[in-house]
């Protein structure tokens, strides 16, 4: 297991996701927990791009409970079909939204978030969870975020 992360300073954000992927595989590398590796995913995902919020919301009955998360506090239940997060889930696809606030239904859990990326993560051909992440800046996430995000979560075994 890799205990250090090497921040890559490229201002090309495929490059950046292309040296962290190894560095979350070597991470996530034996470790059987699933609590730890999320929380582990997580914190090398805020820590690479400096995100305002970085988490996963686990499916537990019919809404979304928070789990392992970097940033302030957040939303603790979402349910199905509510905001991006639960929309996401209902829909079982990558959501890119690039201004919250023009989202229907958003759940504002902080306002400071203006944009967002939730990408469902997949067990026995079923969202199991989301990963969750938050930008204070307007249209940060793109195609790019969606390819490399939705290959970092099914690096995590749930």
């Amino acid at each position: 297991m890799a205990e250090d992360l090497t921040i890559n300073k490229s201002t090309d954000k495929a490059e950046q996701y292309a040296s962290l992927v190894p560095q979350i595989e070597a991470l996530l590398y034996g470790e059987p927990d699933l609590v730890a590796n999320m929380a582990n995913v997580a914190a090398a995902l805020k820590e690479q791009f400096k995100w305002f919020w970085v988490g996963f919301y686990m499916v537990k009955g019919n809404e979304l409970v928070l789990g392992p998360f970097q940033g302030p506090v957040a939303c603790t239940r979402i349910g199905l079909g509510k905001g991006v997060c639960g929309t996401a889930w209902q829909q079982a696809k990558t959501l890119i939204v690039p201004d919250v606030e023009a989202f229907p239904g958003h759940i504002a859990c902080s306002s400071l978030s203006r944009s967002e990326i939730v990408v469902p993560v997949f067990k026995d051909d079923k969202v199991a969870a989301v990963l969750d992440v938050d930008s204070e800046l307007l249209d940060q996430f793109n195609e790019t975020d969606a390819q490399y995000l939705e290959q970092i979560v099914k690096l995590i075994n749930f």
